[in-house]
């Protein structure tokens, strides 16, 4: 079992040692771009929406991130669930250890994608729960949970589920896919939190918090706990920092979202970096495809000008292979291409 949350190292143990990573440290971000910022309350107006929309549309074709503030989420729930991880990830090894991810289950305190025992750790520890659909949320352990801090999470992934909805809609809209099809798509499907904690590390540039890849969801919805910069996407072939606004929430495409939007949408490469001085910890919610039903180019948006890029298979399969393997770039996108000549579709 690891633990990095128990205290300081003076060395890096030899599973974390990642040398040779492509510039992690950056310390001065100014000059680099921006994440466009989606306004949802403008989304929702009728005066505005429509110039928000194509903000939406473009944030989506060319960054495959944005952040969205004015999400109506109370700062009350947000500092209880910030509060409530924080404290998550404060306890005790031995009460952590009742938390411990069970035999094949990603879920509670743990590390996913690890396929071997020779194989290189991020430099991270996380917390993991299901949430929906309600019949895989692991009974144990949400029976170990405090109820005050279960039932604020579960308020809050309802919120932010109710989001999510509201911009696959929209993003339906701005693409003119047929509302049915967004809807069939999103509907059943699940929705994972993830709660990664980054402790500062003495030599940061010899390792990852969290290895290059995009995600396999539609959506992602990130939350971050302090302002301490440490996640970056690949762009034009370069790692770009993001610096996050306050109680903003950064969203992404995964590459379930491109695959249903035919390549129109793209999901993006992105990373955890650490530092030497301040921890890090984000609060990531992902939501799936319906579980029970099958992923590839949406029907509307095929046409002999715009063949299908990618296959079409069960959900429960591409979300098994996922799983199965370790985090590697976008090599589960590539596998669902139909043509792969595009080898690097995160850079644009």
């Amino acid at each position: 079992m690891f633990d990095l949350a128990r205290g300081p190292m003076a060395t890096i143990p030899p599973r974390y040692l990642r040398p040779g990573q492509d510039s992690p440290i950056i310390s001065d971000t100014s000059s680099f771009p921006i994440l466009p910022v989606i306004d949802l309350r403008n989304l929702l107006s009728a005066d505005l929406m429509n110039s928000e929309l194509d903000k939406l549309h473009s944030a989506c074709k060319e960054w495959g991130f944005f952040q969205l503030i004015n999400h109506g989420v109370s700062s009350e729930l947000l500092e209880e669930v910030k509060r409530g991880i924080d404290e998550l990830f404060k306890l005790p090894f031995e009460e952590k250890q009742r938390l411990w991810q069970e035999p094949g289950d990603m879920q509670g305190f743990g590390q996913h994608f690890v396929v071997s025992e020779d194989q290189k750790l991020d430099w991270a520890d996380i917390f993991c729960l299901v949430s929906l659909p309600s019949p895989l949320r692991n009974p144990n352990l949400f029976s170990k949970l405090p109820i005050t801090f279960r039932d604020t999470v579960l308020a809050y992934l309802a919120e932010v589920r109710s989001i999510v909805k509201v911009l696959l809609g929209h993003m339906a809209k701005a693409l003119k896919m047929t509302e049915e099809e967004m809807k069939e798509l999103f509907e059943g499907g699940m929705q994972t939190l993830r709660a990664n904690y980054y402790p500062p590390c003495p030599q940061p540039e010899l390792v990852i918090g969290l290895t290059p890849h995009s995600d396999a969801a539609l959506l992602t919805v990130l939350l971050q706990l302090r302002d301490v910069q440490g996640l970056q996407i690949r762009k034009d072939g370069i790692w770009i920092p993001v610096r996050p606004l306050p109680d903003a929430f950064i969203v992404n495409a995964g590459d379930s979202l491109e695959i249903a939007t035919n390549g129109i949408y793209k999901s993006i490469q992105h990373r955890a970096v650490v530092n030497s001085e301040r921890e890090r910890v984000s609060i990531a919610v992902f939501h799936s495809p319906n579980m029970g039903g099958e992923l590839g180019p949406a029907h509307s948006l095929i046409t002999p000008q715009t063949p299908a890029q990618f296959k079409r298979v069960r959900v429960e399969e591409y979300y098994k292979r996922f799983m199965g393997s370790k985090l590697d770039q976008k090599s589960n996108l590539d596998a669902m291409r139909i043509q792969s000549s595009c080898k690097d579709g995160e850079d644009i």
